[in-house]
């Protein structure tokens, strides 16, 4: 049996990311990963600056010259009708996928002195003492694990057991997402709206693009129940991403999709252990920026991991600080997402946004900074 400082539960964006920072601050820490890394999910592929400054607190931002990502400056909104809306992001966004992101942040985690172990679930947490232990069970192995402090970063799909019932929103999304080649380059995250869902365009590392959508149940079974059928159902009702996606060429080996992917109402904090990242709370889609978001709730909670493991926080006044700063971050946004989200679903109040964001410029800015978070002060890069 082997025992550690710190136990995280999850090996993505940020389950990684955690594990980095808590062994560059001296403490042993287990990242477990049930899946293998790297591997294609379904995500907009997209590091705002909001991102990119939590990346930097972390120590973690030199990692993502190396990868070439791709630089974007502006955000592009296409309605189905073909209205167009680009509003200038706050600082440069850089596009990388997921399959390099998550590699390249596990690997700093082991860099770093944390161990791995993937291709293992952890089947039940129970208290030890002062601390927790964990049940691991790989693919013909179980092995109990013992840890001071354990931190929940398993994603959008809370583990059976581990994990309490997520404050969601009852409809709920199906996300598929591909990387295709020959599309003309740009400097911009393109968002094409159609009825049903979004589809985002980014340009990633390697002169590709992600192409990642989010579309209710319905119309995912309408479209033929597979990534390239969603895909093109989509594109044949927005005629602009029709004739943008018309040149490039999808890459089956990079294709994914994931259902539910449900949005909170509220954040969730704490269940058996802290919670961060998409088992935090899961954003609106238009918001676009969900690693942001997980990449923040790492950054609040590591504080608070690295005081209760030096014995200067009691455990629940850890619980107690990051549930508050966890809901005064996030709430605002999430209440703007959705609001955001039902305007831009409604054909009668679409256009009017449309027409509003192109007259005012300076209002469709200050509508979307709404979406975003506050906490970080991007700067320009």
């Amino acid at each position: 049996m082997r025992r550690y400082d710190a136990a995280v539960i999850g090996g993505g964006v940020a389950g990684s990311s955690m594990a980095a920072a808590l062994a560059g601050m001296g403490w042993s820490t287990v990242l477990i990963d049930q899946d293998t890394c790297p591997r294609h999910k379904v995500c907009g592929e997209f590091l705002s600056p909001e991102s990119l400054d939590s990346l930097s607190a972390l120590g973690l931002l030199p990692l993502l010259q190396p990868l070439q990502p791709s630089a974007m400056r502006t955000v592009r909104l296409t309605a189905a009708n073909e209205w167009i809306l680009d509003i200038p992001l706050p600082g440069t966004a850089l596009g990388i996928s997921r399959f390099a992101l998550d590699h390249v942040l596990q690997q700093a985690a082991q860099e770093r002195g944390a161990e791995l172990i993937s291709g293992t679930a952890v089947i039940s947490i129970g208290r030890n003492g002062e601390g927790h232990r964990l049940e691991l069970r790989g693919r013909s192995v179980r092995q109990i694990v013992e840890a001071r402090a354990v931190i929940g970063a398993w994603g959008r799909r809370p583990r059976s057991g581990l994990a309490p019932a997520a404050s969601v929103l009852h409809r709920s999304y199906v996300g598929v997402k591909a990387h295709y080649s020959g599309m003309e380059r740009g400097d911009r995250v393109e968002l094409y709206l159609f009825p049903g869902g979004y589809l985002g365009i980014a340009p990633i590392e390697g002169n590709r693009h992600n192409v990642a959508a989010l579309m209710t149940r319905e119309a995912f079974h309408h479209a033929g129940k597979s990534v390239q059928n969603a895909i093109k159902w989509a594109s044949a009702r927005n005629p602009a991403l029709q004739r943008r996606l018309a040149g490039g060429m999808p890459l089956a080996e990079t294709q994914a999709a994931v259902y539910p992917v449900a949005i909170s109402r509220k954040p969730t904090a704490w269940g058996q252990v802290p919670l961060i990242g998409d088992a935090a709370v899961m954003i609106p889609p238009l918001c676009g920026d969900g690693m942001a978001v997980a990449l923040r709730t790492v950054v609040l909670c590591s504080r608070w991991v690295d005081e209760f493991l030096r014995g200067s926080l009691g455990l629940e006044d850890w619980k107690q600080q990051y549930t508050r700063a966890l809901r005064q971050e996030c709430m605002p946004l999430l209440r703007w997402g959705r609001w955001l989200q039902r305007m831009l679903d409604s054909r009668v109040t679409s256009p009017l946004l449309f027409r509003l964001g192109n007259r005012l410029p300076g209002l469709a800015g200050r509508m979307v900074e709404r979406t975003r978070l506050t906490c970080a002060n991007p700067r320009k890069r």
